[in-house]
């Protein structure tokens, strides 16, 4: 039996708490990139936690795994930024490898949870045939 609720799923709070690491660690960024880089990040991080939660109530695996693929791409845009945010040297290499291997811990569990429902939905399908 699946999670009962998005709050049951282990990679949704740990979404959330690379969401409060990434608000912590934009608070330092140039005031003039309030709206801009600063904005970006945290919208994409957001998203990550949103769309697992979004998707997790949807009626259908299908349409579960469309918002988990939405997540991944937003972890994409998150580790991105992060890039960005230290080639401008806003952000400090080392705060960004250990927001980095956040996003991986996610990213593994993001894919770990894509390919259980999948594998789940082949079996859904086999037993139609």
């Amino acid at each position: 039996m699946g999670a009962q609720s998005f709050e049951d799923l282990i990679v949704w709070p740990k979404a959330m708490d690379l969401v409060e690491a990434i608000y912590r660690s934009t608070a330092s960024l140039p005031a003039d990139e309030r709206f801009g880089l600063t904005q970006q990040l945290r919208r994409a991080a957001v998203s990550i936690s949103s769309n697992i939660a979004e998707g997790q109530g949807r009626s259908t695996p299908i349409d579960f795994l469309r918002f988990l693929f939405i997540a991944r791409g937003s972890l994409n845009e998150v580790r991105t930024q992060l890039l960005i945010a230290v080639r401008l040297r806003f952000l400090a290499e080392l705060a960004v490898s250990q927001l980095m291997a956040q996003c991986d811990e996610v990213k593994r569990l993001l894919s770990g949870l894509i390919s259980s429902i999948e594998s789940r939905k082949r079996g859904d399908d086999s037993l139609r045939s």
